[in-house]
Order: structure tokens, then C-alpha cells, then sequence
């Protein structure tokens, strides 16, 4: 799933786009614009770690594998570490601002998708949409290595020393 295509449904969604006309955008269309734009960042994470540890490309990779590490991804435990300010000290800025959007925008999404009883704005709805933007092409600036490290921090349990 590619995160410009989520993010590109989003702000369709967040102005009111329906087929070939523009009108004002529902709240229902509204809070799927906040949620897609949170599952931008998600499969940005996801393809992450599935390219950097299995292979970014088809000849150079088992699919299966490819697979298993995309689908490994958890929500509830990318959120914790992400919400770990000492570890993701480690980690470049573009990366720690990366972490801090998960968080944010997952709390977002849980309140768009679950919550009845907030409203959102569509000016606010298209801001998260470019932030979610330009974090994406910030996370995808960083060094390879240093992506891969913060995929294997999320993807794989921790041992205590």
C-alpha cells in the first residue's frame, strides 16, 4: 500500500471530493481523511522494515518473508516504543519527530474512528494531512541504516541486559 496513495485519498476526503465534483466535506468523510492519514504513516513504517530486513525489491527477496515482516508491524507496540523518549534519543531528529506523529496521530485516529462525539475541522484535518506529508519525506531522507535500526527498535522484542 503506498503512503501517497493514503495520503492522496486523504485530501480528497478532507475537501470534499466525490467523484468529479467538490462540495463541503461530511464528518464522516472528515475523520476518514484523519484516519487514512494516520495509516500513511503506518505502511510508510511497514514497507520500512519489510524492505530494509527482507529486501526492497521482488528478485532480491523471499516474498513470503517480505510479507511476514510488513504484517509484523503492531500498533499498540509501535506507539509504546515510539512514546519512549530516552531510546529514540538515539535516533536522528527527522526519525524522533517520525515517533512523535505516530503517537499523536494514532491517538487521532482512535478519537476519529471510535469516538462519537468530537468534530473535526477541515482546515486542521488537511494541516495533519501535510504534516503527515513532509514527516514522511523527512523519515524517508534519514540514512538507510539509521531507518533500519528504528525498524528492528520497533519491529523486534527487547531484552533487558
Amino acid at each position: 500500500m503506498a503512503p501517497s496513495d493514503l495520503l492522496l485519498i486523504a485530501h480528497q476526503l478532507a475537501i470534499g471530493v466525490v467523484g468529479n465534483r467538490r462540495r463541503r466535506p461530511r464528518q464522516a468523510e472528515l475523520r476518514r481523511a484523519v484516519s487514512t492519514a494516520y495509516y500513511a504513516l503506518f505502511h510508510t513504517l511497514a514497507r520500512c522494515g519489510a524492505d530494509l530486513v527482507a529486501g526492497s525489491t521482488k528478485q532480491h527477496r523471499s516474498q513470503r518473508a517480505w510479507q511476514q515482516v510488513y504484517r509484523s508491524l503492531d500498533h499498540g507496540e509501535t506507539r509504546k516504543r515510539c512514546a519512549q523518549q530516552t531510546r529514540l534519543a538515539e535516533f536522528p531528529t527527522e526519525i524522533q519527530v517520525f515517533a512523535d506523529a505516530f503517537v499523536r496521530l494514532q491517538k487521532s485516529r482512535h478519537r476519529a474512528d471510535y469516538d462519537p462525539l468530537p468534530t473535526f475541522n477541515r482546515s486542521a484535518v488537511l494541516q495533519w494531512i501535510e504534516e503527515v506529508d513532509n514527516i514522511i519525506s523527512g523519515f524517508n531522507s534519514v540514512a538507510r541504516a539509521d531507518r533500519k535500526a528504528f525498524a528492528v527498535y520497533v519491529l523486534l522484542k527487547h531484552r533487558a541486559d
